[in-house]
């Protein structure tokens, strides 16, 4: 829905995502493409999954799924990785529709082609 003073969303997000009496809230931090023994997988699909995995895991811990973010913002070493990361993205949440932000920056490991903080509530 576009209302006055705002852009219409587009792709696989929503402009902003209402929280109603949550009962409980999870902030993951900045998760990066290694697995648990501490390898980094090569290309940017095989990252991409990999901190897609790691978000995860991390709300697994908490008793909450992909499905429970409300707020995702991914940091891409580059801007070629744009189309690549939206398509796994989908893939990977499939319909549902967080807020998403995506900031091209430098990471702070060169290895890693990109890192992804969260927002979960339920």
């Amino acid at each position: 829905m576009i209302t006055p003073g705002s852009v219409a969303a587009g792709g696989a997000y929503v402009n902003s995502y209402e929280i109603t009496a949550p009962a409980r809230v999870v902030n993951v931090s900045g998760q990066i493409p290694v697995d648990p023994y501490g390898e980094v997988p090569e290309g940017f699909a095989a990252q991409c999954r990999q901190v897609w995995a790691n978000v995860a895991a991390v709300l697994a811990q908490h008793d909450m799924g992909l499905s429970d973010l409300v707020k995702v913002t991914t940091f891409l070493s580059d801007r070629a990785y744009r189309a690549e990361n939206a398509t796994i993205r989908r893939e990977i949440l499939g319909d549902h529709t967080p807020a998403l932000t995506i900031i091209i920056t430098g990471i702070y490991d060169e290895s890693w082609l990109l890192e992804i903080e969260a927002i979960a509530a339920r």
